[in-house]
């Protein structure tokens, strides 16, 4: 049984439809694949009518999270799994930091136009395809008009790594673990320990984190290195945290393939178990 937990749509910054994405993951081989994006539940009811027979779809997002317990803040991302979409207290938090979102692409691309470099909102907008515009998608234009040559290179410091990378509003992590439990979801810390990504988050926060009802802790990610995963599964075992692991594919936004690393199936039984907001989708028998 195969079951990748973490992947993007159009509706965030991934670059597959929500119908396609499970298109591909059924071709991939896998039995179970969770729709995560960025801040929203936008994609869930396209994604469930599209679920093709032998796959489960789990309904989730990744929410962009801040611990204030240190200074400086750490910015973390708390994936969320079969919560009640409609539970108004976490979907007006989601709303804040899309618009926040929205607001800051807005902002980046004054910054570069200011600096002669001629990307539009229209075109930004275009790339998000009806969903909330991010710096993926400013990326993409960058892409486009030939300034980088990659998506890599899009986010270096003299980009979007640094010189035009602006703050946006962030959920504060144990009110976003509060309020996924409060809505019958369950959540997992996405990509902890990648130093890849550019920080590290403290085992010391983790472990607050866990005191706070925090559920799992992705152990297996392409941004982990092997001393990464190993430490995190021991991580989750001291504190009694369970462990998953996902491709967190994005499209042609990275080269990650779908089931690139796959979560336990007992595990998945858990959050299933768990859970009280939602329920997988199930996509029928494969004849």
């Amino acid at each position: 049984m195969r079951i990748d937990l973490h992947t993007h749509s159009t509706v965030s910054d991934g670059t597959d439809p929500p119908a396609a994405l499970l298109g591909h993951a059924a071709a991939e081989g896998l039995d179970v694949v969770a729709l995560t994006d960025h801040d929203t539940t936008a994609g869930w009811r396209a994604a469930a009518e599209a679920v093709p027979p032998g796959l489960t779809l789990v309904p989730g997002a990744e929410l962009s999270g801040r611990w204030h317990g240190d200074e400086p803040s750490v910015g973390l991302h708390l994936l969320a799994y079969l919560f009640d979409p409609g539970n108004a207290a976490l979907a007006e938090e989601l709303a804040k930091v899309r618009r926040s979102r929205d607001s800051r692409s807005e902002k980046i691309v004054a910054l570069l136009n200011a600096d002669g470099i001629d990307v539009t909102l229209p075109e930004v907008h275009g790339y998000a395809a009806g969903g909330t515009a991010g710096r993926p998608h400013i990326a993409r234009a960058l892409l486009r008009r030939g300034l980088v040559r990659s998506m890599d290179e899009a986010f270096a410091p003299e980009w979007l790594g640094r010189r035009y990378r602006l703050p946006k509003t962030d959920i504060d992590v144990l009110t976003a673990v509060r309020l996924v439990s409060e809505a019958g979801g369950v959540s997992v810390l996405a990509h902890p320990r990648a130093g890849r990504r550019g920080h590290i988050v403290p085992d010391a926060v983790i472990a607050h984190l866990a005191e706070a009802g925090l559920w799992g802790v992705e152990s297996g990610h392409p941004d982990h290195s092997d001393d990464d995963r190993e430490h995190m599964r021991a991580l989750a075992r001291d504190l009694g945290l369970r462990a998953t692991g996902s491709s967190d594919y994005h499209g042609d936004n990275k080269t990650v393939r779908l089931g690139a690393f796959t979560t336990d199936p007992d595990v998945y039984e858990d959050l299933v178990s768990a859970a009280t907001g939602a329920a997988p989708v199930h996509g029928g028998s494969r004849t």
